[in-house]
């Protein structure tokens, strides 16, 4: 029974091979029942074709049954449990009936199927989907049993269909190629007329093959890939030897392939000899130009070129040559092809005249190859050179331009930057001498070897002349090199001398802003004139550090543009400071010094005041008359006075700007320190004058009793 027949009924899917085995090896047949009515018939007829597959030994260890009655009505079960009885009792061995979870308890008391084991001829269990595994390994159950097992029937089926295609179309194709081939060992009549009829077979003998070869290798791959036992494949299918048959496949195309193999023989056989002729033709065709024509045009190219433009268009003119032994190259290969299937497959009489015409033809091919070859290297080697040494030329040329190009950058960075840029040139320019005189060792090795290709011709005042051009153009860029190397040095260090330049005016800026801060700190911060004397004291000597700070600066400023005028004098160039840095420089200066001028003075007349006042105000009150004369008490007065109007008085510039110091409040908080100092010394006075009343008094009381 062909599957074809009963497409219809089997894509239905009433019964299925899922590939599956019970512990004892035997085949798991299914059968899926579903809430439609199933027609006894057509499964009938789906077993039929589903048990004639399998092999008598593999039908001897007896199939395990499942009927899936879960979306099944009971009678429908029970029929198809005894049909089984009539179809396949010898096969079967087991039955199990995956019934529902609830509704058939009652019903199955009613009739017990395994009362009935003697009847039937096999045993029948009643099961539910999650205890199958009790009877069957889960590896070997598919989805719908908790199984891991994988099951397309539609793909199944596919494959069957291509196997009987397979089967009917290779046996039609074996009678007809042995009708092909016994009729060539025939006479030699016989065989021309063969020859003359071209029979050709019913089916494409290679299409037949391939759907063969394809079928088996699906088959082999199947029956590998289920053998690994489950887990990462794809799973064991009824696609293997035991359902389709692999050994008759295998029979067929051994089968095939013999026949096919004789009847191809024997269409080679009948071409071989024209073959033969026209191949002898096209090898003295070859043999001929490569030698004489071909030849010819490689005696006349030996030069390499003085220049890129002259080495590009040598390189034009081999690329022709080449052009032209290419199409010959490629009569070579196939007539070398065509030779090489005639050796495989020709007979003891032809091997010597096709090794003989092979070998004559591929020395004249690699011969000429080789020369072709050899001569590309040569030229692109030369074109390599003359481009390195062009390069190399330009690379001098700009770096001389910049040698002789004058230097204004506009900082020392940027001078760094050129000095680097300059550095960068020059290394480069080495590098590519290097690899100049690399291209041209090169080259020089390639003309030594020259002779063994010049068929017969003295090529060695040619290459004398070429030789000593490469030499000349390396001796030549090694000069020019050395030029500007010495350049070089001379640039670097007229370069330093100006980053040196350019840091002295740095720096000499820097010393003016400096003292600019140190003018700006003294007459912002430096404000108090101490409580004390003690405190003026300390203030006065923090100032004179504070000055020699300044004049350091301002010393450290000239030095730095007397080296600037220096350098620029040796760089020949005007020097920038003296314009610009020198003016700023004493101008901030002496605003510097009319300010701490102005500051010392301050302080002094603030010591001589506390060390007035506190001479006053140390003296007891008791003994006043005796130790502060009225001169002490005056002279607080009026340094205090003079303090004070100080105190109002701006910093006048010499370019007559004025500054104060500090801020009002600043200038009102050291005012009311002093004014508090004068108003204890005045009280100081204004008690010593009570004390020298009374004693006046006293002494006038005191004259009048002695008398």
């Amino acid at each position: 029974m062909e599957a074809s027949k009963i497409l219809p009924v089997l894509k239905k899917k009433l019964a299925f091979l899922s590939g599956g085995k019970d512990r004892r090896s035997g085949l798991i047949l299914t059968i899926p029942l579903c809430t439609e009515q199933t027609s006894m018939e057509e499964l009938s007829a789906t077993l039929d074709y589903l048990l004639g597959i399998p092999s008598e030994k593999c039908k001897a260890r007896g199939f395990t049954v499942i009927v899936d009655g879960r979306k099944s009505q009971w009678n429908i079960v029970k029929t198809v449990v005894l049909m089984l009885q009539n179809v396949i009792p010898a096969e079967v061995s087991l039955v199990c009936v995956v019934k529902p979870d609830e509704f058939w308890d009652k019903k199955v008391t009613h009739f017990c199927f395994w009362k009935e084991k003697d009847r039937l001829g096999f045993e029948v269990i009643l099961v539910s989907a999650n205890k199958l595994t009790r009877y069957i390994e889960p590896c070997q159950l598919t989805d719908e049993f908790g199984g891991s097992l994988v099951y397309d029937h539609l793909d199944w089926l596919n494959k069957r269909l291509v196997f009987e295609k397979f089967t009917k179309e290779s046996t039609s194709l074996l009678d007809e190629l042995t009708v092909i081939n016994e009729n060539e060992k025939g006479s030699q009549a016989e065989k021309d007329r063969s020859s003359e009829s071209n029979i050709l077979p019913s089916f494409d003998p290679e299409t037949v093959l391939q759907t063969g070869h394809e079928l088996l290798s699906e088959l082999q791959q199947r029956r590998f890939n289920g053998s690994d036992g489950g887990g990462g494949g794809t799973a064991w299918s009824p696609m293997d030897d035991e359902l389709l048959a692999q050994p008759q496949v295998m029979k067929l195309l051994d089968s095939l392939r013999e026949q096919y193999t004789k009847y191809q023989e024997v269409c080679r056989q009948r071409s071989k000899r024209s073959q033969l002729e026209e191949i002898q033709t096209k090898v003295m065709q070859v043999v001929n130009w490569l030698e004489g024509p071909g030849t010819e045009q490689l005696r006349t190219q030996w030069g390499i070129g003085d220049s890129i433009r002259a080495s590009q268009a040598l390189q034009q003119k081999h690329e022709e040559v080449e052009s032209q032994h290419s199409e010959w190259f490629a009569v070579y290969v196939e007539l070398n092809q065509q030779i090489a299937a005639l050796l495989n497959a020709g007979d003891e009489e032809d091997l010597m005249e096709l090794k003989g015409l092979q070998q004559q033809l591929s020395d004249v091919c690699y011969r000429q190859a080789s020369q072709l070859e050899f001569r590309q290297n040569v030229l692109q080697s030369a074109h390599e050179f003359h481009m390195t040494a062009q390069d190399l030329s330009q690379q001098l040329d700009g770096l001389l331009g910049m040698l002789c190009a004058d230097v204004a950058p506009a900082d020392g960075a940027a001078i760094q930057q050129t000095l680097k840029h300059l550095e960068e040139k020059l290394k480069s320019v080495e590098g590519a001498l290097q690899s100049l005189r690399e291209k041209g060792q090169v080259l020089l090795d390639q003309m030594s070897t020259q002779t063994s290709f010049s068929y017969g011709k003295d090529v060695s005042i040619e290459n004398k002349e070429n030789i000593d051009h490469i030499h000349s153009v390396m001796e030549d860029m090694q000069l020019r090199k050395q030029r500007c190397e010495d350049m070089v040095d001379v640039r670097r260090l007229k370069m330093l001398q100006m980053v040196q330049l350019f840091k002295c005016e740095e720096d000499a800026s820097q010393a003016v802003e400096w003292l600019g801060e140190l003018l700006d700190a003294l007459l912002k911060t430096h404000i108090r004139l101490g409580d004390d004397s003690q405190e003026t004291k300390v203030l006065l000597e923090k100032h004179k550090k504070f000055v020699d700070v300044a004049q350091s600066t301002y010393d450290y400023g000239r030095q730095l543009l007397q080296a600037t005028v220096v350098l620029c004098q040796s760089l020949r160039c005007t020097t920038r400071s003296s314009g610009d840095t020198l003016p700023r420089l004493n101008r901030v200066w002496k605003q510097f010094t009319v300010t701490s001028d102005e500051r010392q003075h301050r302080l002094e007349m603030a010591g001589a005041f506390h060390t007035a006042a506190e001479k006053i105000l140390r003296e007891s009150p008791e003994l006043a008359e005796l130790m502060v004369d009225v001169e002490a008490y005056e002279e607080v007065e009026t340094v205090g006075k003079g303090l004070l109007d100080r105190l109002t008085v701006p910093v006048i510039f010499p370019d007559g700007s004025e500054q104060f110091f500090g801020s009002p409040g600043d200038m009102a908080s050291s005012a009311e320190s002093i004014r508090e100092r004068m108003k204890l010394v005045e009280e100081k006075r204004f008690l010593q004058e009570e004390a020298e009343q009374r004693l006046d008094e006293e002494s006038l009381e005191t004259g009048p009793r002695e008398s």
